[in-house]
């Protein structure tokens, strides 16, 4: 499966390759499920994203200010499902401790790029630690550590 180009959520969830599809909607529940209900869900950059609304940040992405804040996606992409959480690319302890817990709670390798976790095998996404992840950054928090790296 290449990048999936769905214009819905449900669009994008009805194209999800069926080998990955259990745990790609139990990731997006771990994450509906913990999210600061400030986030809004829809599609962002071609995949299902977790952003700050206008309404609550009406200046927007500054790469783009007609876009919301963008602040986590999950993808299922050709040989991995991955999660983007702009949280660990832009807070060093919180990337310090997802790195120390995530042996604790999967067998396989940290796979990870600055924002990006693949996780090639669907059956190792240790869903307990994205829920711990998730909850450790609410929309406010987000709001400010953008701010805080934009400006310098």
């Amino acid at each position: 499966m290449e990048k999936l180009k769905a214009l819905s959520v449900s669009s994008y969830l009805e194209n999800v390759e069926i080998s990955k599809k259990e745990a790609f909607l139990n990731l997006r529940e771990t994450i509906k499920n913990n999210i600061d209900s400030t986030f809004n869900e829809e599609i962002n950059y071609g995949m299902i994203g977790y952003v700050v609304p206008h309404e609550v940040y009406p200046s927007g992405y500054h790469c783009d200010p007609k876009l919301p804040l963008p602040f986590l996606a999950i993808a299922a992409q050709k040989n991995f499902i991955a999660l983007y959480h702009m949280g660990i690319y832009m807070e060093p302890t919180l990337l310090d401790w997802f790195v120390a817990e995530f042996p604790k709670h999967s067998k396989s390798k940290l796979d990870m790029g600055k924002s990006c976790i693949r996780f090639k095998k669907p059956q190792d996404i240790p869903f307990e630690l994205i829920a711990e992840l998730i909850k450790k950054m609410t929309a406010n928090d987000w709001i400010k550590l953008y701010e805080s790296n934009l400006k310098r």
